[in-house]
């Protein structure tokens, strides 16, 4: 102000409203433009995930309603039926225990046992192999058109990124390798059927890969493939797997049940629901989630079969 003093009253009294008038617009434009910048949608201030060239970061993936739309061993019980494997009354149980699945949302553990055991009984005295090809034929019967496409296409981004892939789940391993194969995956953590040369006898090794099994089982397989899990995903619909989501750095509710949800929201983990095509209640999802192998043994299938030896 003081280059004003020259000049009459009136004039300086006019130049200087023409400076606060001046001052005043570019405040009160600097201050909208920041009201609009924050008010604008969040589009790219979280850091890229999947982070590309990270191979100490991998992926996990639950198979049964996250991966697939309804549970495996009931699709597999199907496709037995049809070879002749076991009797209509048999059928009439995994229907029952799919439909209870389907209308429910998650696993009753009830029943996941008892269409383990049912399986169980059903394969005892086949052969390994025969399974195995079996296997495949039942995944083009029944599995590959009920694959969730948004959940592809979030392993795939991981693959993408040059990262590892598996599926984890209760499963049958053989099952789950086929599935794992067929997706491009780089394998699978399954539950693991005793078999004496090659034929299977009935029984488990160990026990069902569910619940703090399968943390137990990703833990495993992180320190044999020297991830830090902390840089991993996981990915699951069913509060049975908090377990192992809470062992990663970036956890995911896929089509949760009302449990996992309700932990999803209060931890503020990443949530996507592909059953009605409802967004992301947490912003920051993958960006490869609106684009629409066997690696064989893993850490916990052989440290399964080393304990039956």
């Amino acid at each position: 102000m003081a280059a004003l003093r020259w000049l009459t009253p009136r004039r300086r009294s006019a130049t200087a409203r023409s400076v606060l008038a001046g001052e005043a617009s570019a405040e009160a434009a600097r201050k909208s433009a920041q009201s609009e910048q924050e008010a604008a949608p969040d589009t790219g201030t979280e850091p890229e995930f999947p982070v590309h060239g990270d191979e100490r970061a991998a992926a996990f993936f639950d198979l049964d309603n996250t991966v697939m739309q309804g549970a495996a061993i009931f699709h597999f019980g199907r496709g037995l039926y049809k070879r002749k494997f076991f009797e209509t009354r048999d059928l009439a149980r995994f229907a029952w225990q799919q439909a209870w699945f389907r209308l429910a949302g998650f696993e009753d553990p009830e029943h996941m046992q008892d269409a383990r055991d049912s399986a169980l009984s059903i394969v005892k005295g086949h052969r390994v192999s025969e399974l195995r090809s079996i296997g495949e034929e039942i995944y083009d019967e029944y599995m590959a058109e009920r694959i969730w496409p948004g959940t592809r296409a979030l392993a795939q981004a991981h693959l993408d990124a040059g990262q590892k892939v598996w599926l984890v789940t209760a499963a049958p391993v053989e099952i789950a390798q086929v599935i794992a194969r067929r997706l491009g995956l780089t394998g699978a953590l399954g539950t693991v059927a005793e078999s004496v040369g090659g034929v299977y006898t009935g029984k488990l090794v160990g026990e069902p890969l569910h619940g703090p099994a399968k943390a137990e089982a990703v833990r495993a397989l992180a320190a044999a493939e020297g991830l830090d899990l902390s840089r991993c995903a996981a990915y699951s619909d069913s509060h049975n797997d908090i377990p192992m989501l809470s062992l990663v750095g970036h956890p995911y509710a896929i089509n949760p049940d009302s449990k996992l949800r309700k932990h999803a929201r209060e931890l503020e983990w990443r949530l996507r629901d592909y059953r009605t095509g409802r967004k992301a209640t947490k912003v920051g999802i993958p960006a490869a989630a609106g684009v629409g192998a066997v690696a064989g043994g893993t850490a916990a299938a052989i440290a399964l079969h080393r304990r039956r030896r």
